[in-house]
C-alpha cells in the first residue's frame, strides 16, 4: 500500500471504474472524492461510488484516527450516511474487490 492510502484508493476505484464501464454499459458510477467531513473538522477522506440510474451509493470513508482501516457502507443517495459502517482493513481491498461491489450493488 502507498503512503498516501487516499491515492491508493483512488486509483483502485478508478481501474474498478474503467472495468465496469467496460464490462456493463448500463452501470456508469460517479467516483467523487469529497472534501466535506475535512472541512467540518472531522479528520477523515471520503469517496463516494453512486450509480446515477440506481440512486444506490457506497461511500468509502479513511479516518486520520483509524489508519490501515476503510470505513465502508452501501446507501441511497437520498440517504447520504447512515450510522452502521462496515470496516476492513484497507490492505484487504483492491480493484477486484471493488469492480464486484459496484457490480453487484448496482447492478
Amino acid at each position: 500500500m502507498s503512503e498516501d492510502p487516499l491515492k491508493a484508493l483512488s486509483d483502485m476505484a478508478s481501474d474498478a471504474h474503467a472495468r465496469i464501464q467496460a464490462a456493463h454499459e448500463h452501470i456508469n458510477p460517479v467516483v467523487e472524492v469529497r472534501r466535506g467531513m475535512r472541512d467540518a473538522g472531522i479528520p477523515a477522506d471520503v469517496m463516494t461510488i453512486d450509480c446515477l440510474r440506481t440512486r444506490r451509493r457506497i461511500t468509502l470513508i479513511l479516518h486520520d484516527e483509524q489508519p490501515g482501516v476503510l470505513l465502508y457502507q452501501f446507501v441511497t443517495i437520498q440517504d447520504e450516511v447512515g450510522d452502521d459502517f462496515k470496516q476492513m482493513a484497507l490492505s484487504d481491498v483492491d480493484t477486484t474487490m471493488l469492480f464486484e461491489w459496484i457490480q453487484d450493488y448496482f447492478g
